[in-house]
């Protein structure tokens, strides 16, 4: 029997290894664009640094040292070198599909950094699988612009897992609507109606102002702003802004605020200082055709009506009077329940014998009502 050459015996030891297949290897060199690996088979094997990642300009002498093993994935026996060539990546992807795809089944939050802004939306990579998270997915609420999330590390779940299309979506809205509603939970079970909390202007409209308590937005009606009258909520409250009010109601969800504080209810006093025979000013703070509303102090407005103007005929009050003017007159009438005030400054003067045209008295009218249907007219 013939004896084994050593190169015989030495081949004989050596494994064999086919493509596709896993091995373990042992860095011998490496240098910027490339390593050379020990794989334990007749040839080295070599890592290009594309077959390392697909991290762009990366310089494998930073990523790897002689000495250190890894396991890498044989994509090509024996090339043009002699060479076997390897991937890092493409195991790292197997992996990563496979981790992406428990994540998905399980609903598992992720975390990863933001490797890249798109026109529709974000970029990450986990374990080598690049995620889209589309700009609808991105946030709960709209963003224009996304650069802010560049670097930055996000937290997401799979949404949709489509290996053979190679397409992974993420999803961080989901999450932050679950955080929301959390909070939301917690907030409204600790607030009831008639406490004092502070929160942020979030949003002003014509009719109001969304303030954010922490996870629920309440709604300040311009009707609540103030005892006095808001001309427009943006004249009174800016965006970002810290404010206190009260809780008038919760429905569910819903929240009513009030700034119509108790201890600055214009109408805590007013029987003392509005009581029938007081002598008052006040400005004009608005007009119709039957008489003038003045205003004696933000939150408290008074009648004067047409016929208690002057002991002379007026048709409407803008014959004598604009808003803006400074009156002064005799409180006639004055109802605590309904919150009416009436006036005179006929009353001022001295009486005179009554004619049928100053036989009018000094009426009381329903100011709520009155200032409704004249805010429907206009």
């Amino acid at each position: 029997m013939s004896e084994l050459t050593f190169e015989q015996m030495l081949e004989d030891s050596l494994k064999t290894i086919h493509t596709g297949e896993v091995v373990e290897g042992t860095v011998i060199d490496v240098k910027p664009d490339e390593a050379i690996l020990n794989i334990g088979y007749k040839s080295d094997g070599v890592l290009t640094r594309q077959e390392y990642s697909n991290e762009a300009g990366i310089n494998l002498a930073e990523k790897l040292k002689v000495g250190d093993t890894m396991e890498v994935k044989v994509i090509k026996l024996n090339d043009s070198d002699g060479q076997v060539l390897l991937s890092y990546k493409r195991l790292a992807l197997d992996r990563g599909n496979k981790r992406i795809e428990e994540a998905y089944n399980n609903k598992e939050v992720l975390k990863a950094t933001v490797s890249q802004v798109l026109d529709g939306g974000l970029s990450v990579v986990v374990d080598e699988v690049r995620i889209f998270i589309p700009a609808s997915l991105v946030s709960d609420t709209f963003e224009k612009d996304l650069t802010k999330y560049q670097g930055k590390e996000i937290e997401f779940v799979i949404s949709e897992y489509n290996p053979k299309r190679r397409r992974y979506i993420g999803d961080r809205r989901q999450l932050l609507n679950a955080h929301k509603a959390e909070v939301a939970k917690e907030l409204l079970e600790r607030i009831k109606e008639g406490d004092i909390v502070e929160g942020v202007v979030k949003n002003v409209t014509d009719f109001g102002a969304f303030i954010d308590l922490g996870g629920v937005d309440g709604l300040l009606h311009i009707s609540e702003m103030s005892w006095g009258r808001v001309e427009h909520p943006k004249k009174v409250f800016k965006v970002g802004e810290s404010i206190k009010t009260l809780i008038k109601s919760i429905d569910g969800t819903k929240i009513a605020l009030s700034l119509k504080f108790d201890d600055a209810n214009p109408w805590k006093d007013a029987a003392t200082k509005y009581a029938a025979g007081n002598v008052v000013t006040g400005k004009v703070a608005r007009m119709a055709d039957f008489g003038a509303f003045i205003e004696l102090e933000p939150g408290i407005d008074a009648l004067l009506h047409v016929s208690q103007i002057s002991k002379e005929h007026i048709e409407k009050p803008s014959d004598v009077l604009k808003v803006g003017d400074e009156v002064t007159a005799k409180i006639v009438d004055f109802n605590e329940e309904d919150r009416k005030i009436s006036l005179s400054i006929k009353a001022l003067t001295a009486p005179e014998p009554k004619s049928e045209e100053d036989d009018a008295e000094a009426v009381s009218v329903d100011i709520d009502e009155v200032i409704a249907s004249g805010d429907s007219e206009e």
